[in-house]
């Protein structure tokens, strides 16, 4: 499935990103790169845009379920990933905005998994499954407030946190065309199994037809056998 070749993208991008932000330190490779220290900020465009490393403790918009959900939260981001990934494999024959789409979606679940699943492990502070999501595009959008917490600016966020939003909104925006395919394979399948069962009942008469075209020729022969003798 080439259009996994998005997923790769995405987090690959993504996990680059997060080592560029956060820093990575790799001594049998040579590599030592010292990143942002947590909490800061480089500004991109004025106040608008920035740059700010922050890690995310659990959920979306920062909120944090506890350690005792911390768990179940990478253990379902895991397990959503692969139903994704086999979901994508059934959608393999259907229209390539589809498969783009779960394939973004893929990309970035998966990009936020091994933050949660292996960053833990690989920064030293916390067992598998337990890590932070590392975010940084930081905007200053509008106010608001939501599940009892009020913001002045937009969560942070990352590119993995990108590429799921787009490939939500491919989905949302080619939403009836998808429906229409949906549609047209069921009908396609149904014609299919009317299909197969008409040429089984033709097969079945057949083998019956020429199964009594061979008893009637026995039959015959016996017959003519008994007049000459």
């Amino acid at each position: 499935m080439r259009v996994l070749y998005f997923t790769f993208g995405v987090v690959f991008v993504d996990q680059l990103s997060k080592f560029y932000i956060k820093g990575i330190n790799i001594p049998f490779l040579n590599i030592s790169f010292e990143g942002m220290y947590y909490g800061e900020s480089i500004s991109v465009i004025g106040n608008f845009f920035k740059i700010t490393f922050i890690e995310n403790p659990g959920m979306a918009f920062g909120l944090n379920p506890g350690s005792e959900f911390k768990l179940l939260i990478s253990v379902f981001s895991l397990v959503a990933s692969i139903g994704l990934l086999i979901y994508l494999y059934i959608v393999r024959k259907q229209s390539l905005s589809l498969r783009i789409a779960l394939a973004m979606i893929l990309g970035g679940a998966v990009g936020n998994m091994i933050d949660r699943t292996f960053y833990g492990i690989i920064y030293k502070y916390a067992p598998i499954f337990y890590g932070k999501v590392v975010d940084y595009f930081d905007f200053d959008f509008f106010n608001f407030a939501i599940f009892g917490r009020s913001y002045d600016r937009w969560p942070v966020f990352n590119f993995a946190d990108v590429s799921v939003t787009i490939g939500v909104l491919i989905l949302i925006l080619f939403y009836k065309q998808h429906q229409k395919e949906d549609e047209g394979l069921l009908t396609d399948e149904s014609t299919l199994n009317e299909t197969e069962v008409k040429e089984q009942v033709l097969a079945e008469k057949n083998e019956k037809t020429i199964g009594e075209d061979l008893t009637g020729k026995t039959e015959n022969d016996k017959t003519d056998k008994g007049k000459e003798i």
